[in-house]
């Protein structure tokens, strides 16, 4: 529900703050004094379009902010409007957009009146209402469509197109051929190559080197004969017994040293036919991976998936006749499931219209008449369409002129059908009416607020007496310019506000005790679940 409302600069509102609880709050005020700006404010926070010209004269921009409590968590929306430029929307303090909020809002609210994009308005909604008042079970529906639409899908990736499957078969044979030609022996198998190649590339290299190296280690080199030389100087020394042990221990590695050096040189080929062979197999690996993937890896990943849709391919006729198989047991089911359903739906319309119409006879729409038409091959094609008076030709409701007559046909739709966004917005309900007519709407709108947040704008003392909350909105001149404020009533501001509503003075002795009867009236009218006559 929406449980805050915040506006500040929007047309002559400089600033409202408003906290709402459950049940039915009214909204009442002088002509002009900016209580429809209040529904104007809700249309804003659920998507509704945003005019400059609402800016309020002497503002740079107007902003709106309310807080929904949904299943206990919160919603902040927040819009603001410029004098200039585009209009920005804020969702719990991050950037959305007008279309997203719109989204959103369908869920939270229903603005019932002269609001374009009230759900009930919407022919999707009129079908969900629909099923929902004939207790139309479509899941089996759209589960059967899911099916259809994977099972075509895989006739699709199957492929359908004779041309274009041996085209496809073709190809990845000559891939797989390609692959399984180059015998890769494994993902590491170039790397080991490079380290050949690079072993191979430099063989009179590394054998030059390791002949110098030897050269200068073996016995007649000039480190061992230094060596040598060092061991016969010191020699039988006592002062340098230490060093000329440790002289003989390097002799010794030196020694080794020349033999490890001669056994590898001794290892390494010099072989250029081998070293051709390596560049011409790195060069194909290479072309593997430029076509099939980065790595050796995915190169051998790729050569398995196209084995496996090749096997798909090859045995297209087995699949294929099951997919068709399956496609025709769907469509069987799907022509039996959309003829239950539009023989339910069918069904369901008269008793809809029946039971709406029978609330508008008590909302000054006795000559009224209101036809649910079904159409399409599930009956998934519904329009409601109302006649707002006796001899005129029944139109969509998004027609319908007047928006008092709009709104009194919503709230009688809502009477019957409970399911709906949590908070219920009306405005112009009560346009045109009065006496009994206008005890009913209230009533009806109190019943309602059983099972949704009513917010109602009205000029009807005995619409607002029903109601559990009271905001007054009033006007003043500040400065030259006019201004609105909002209140919420309490017990004794009502009277005298509901005094001004019935006689224009709220200091009539007459209207207050009038007032006082509404009143007590409204806490003892009975408050009940609507339910379908």
């Amino acid at each position: 529900m929406l449980s805050e409302l915040l506006v500040r600069d929007l047309g002559v509102i400089d600033e409202l703050s408003l906290v709402l609880g459950g049940g039915m709050t009214v909204v009442t005020g002088e002509t002009g004094a900016g209580k429809t700006l209040v529904v104007g404010a809700i249309d804003l926070l659920t998507g509704g379009r945003a005019d400059p010209s609402l800016v309020r004269p002497g503002a740079s921009e107007a902003e709106i902010q309310g807080r929904f409590v949904v299943s206990d968590d919160e919603i902040v929306v927040r819009r603001v409007i410029p004098r200039n430029g585009r209009s920005r929307v804020y969702v719990n303090g991050h950037l959305a957009t007008v279309s997203a909020l719109s989204e959103m809002g369908v869920d939270l609210v229903d603005l019932h009146g002269q609001h374009a994009h009230q759900s009930l308005l919407k022919a999707p909604v009129q079908r969900a209402a629909l099923d929902q008042f004939g207790s139309i079970d479509t899941a089996p529906l759209a589960s059967l469509l899911d099916d259809l639409r994977i099972t075509d899908s895989a006739l699709v990736e199957l492929g359908g197109d004779d041309r274009a499957r041996a085209r496809e078969i073709d190809l990845l044979r000559f891939q797989l051929g390609e692959i399984e030609q180059a015998a890769i022996e494994d993902p590491d198998e170039d790397h080991r190559l490079d380290t050949e190649e690079s072993l191979l590339a430099d063989a009179r290299a590394h054998q030059e080197a390791a002949g110098l190296a030897v050269a200068a280690l073996d016995a007649d080199g000039s480190a061992a004969t230094g060596i040598s030389g060092a061991l016969a100087a010191l020699d039988g020394r006592s002062p340098f017994l230490d060093l000329v042990s440790r002289l003989q221990g390097v002799a010794a590695e030196l020694a080794d040293l020349a033999t490890e050096a001669r056994s590898r040189a001794e290892s390494i080929e010099d072989d250029p036919a081998r070293l051709e062979l390596l560049r011409e197999r790195r060069a194909m690996l290479r072309e593997m991976r430029r076509k099939y993937g980065e790595s050796l890896e995915e190169v051998l990943a790729y050569g398995v998936e196209s084995a496996e849709r090749l096997a798909e391919l090859t045995s297209f006729d087995e699949r294929a006749a099951e997919l068709d198989q399956r496609r025709s047991e769907l469509m069987a089911d799907l022509t039996r499931v959309r003829a239950e359903i539009l023989a339910q739906r069918t069904a369901a319309a008269p008793r809809l219209a029946e039971a709406v119409q029978a609330h508008l006879a008590g909302l000054a729409m006795a000559g009224a008449s209101l036809g649910v038409v079904v159409a399409g091959e599930a009956g998934d094609e519904v329009a409601f369409r109302l006649a707002a008076n006796a001899g005129h030709d029944p139109l969509p409701l998004a027609k319908v002129a007047s928006g008092g007559e709009l709104a009194r046909t919503m709230l009688a739709l809502r009477l019957v059908l409970t399911a709906g966004p949590p908070t219920l917005v009306f405005d112009e309900v009560d346009a045109g009416v009065g006496g009994e007519v206008a005890n009913t709407v209230g009533a009806s709108l109190a019943s309602l607020s059983d099972t949704h947040q009513v917010l109602v704008v009205t000029h009807l003392a005995q619409v607002a007496a029903c109601a559990d909350q009271h905001v007054a909105v009033s006007k003043h001149d500040a400065d030259g310019v006019t201004v609105s404020a909002a209140h919420l009533l309490d017990e004794g501001a009502r009277v005298v506000e509901l005094s001004r509503m019935l006689s224009g003075s709220p200091d009539s002795v007459a209207a207050r005790e009038h007032a006082e009867e509404l009143l007590a009236a409204g806490r003892k009218r009975p408050r009940s679940a609507p339910s379908r006559p």
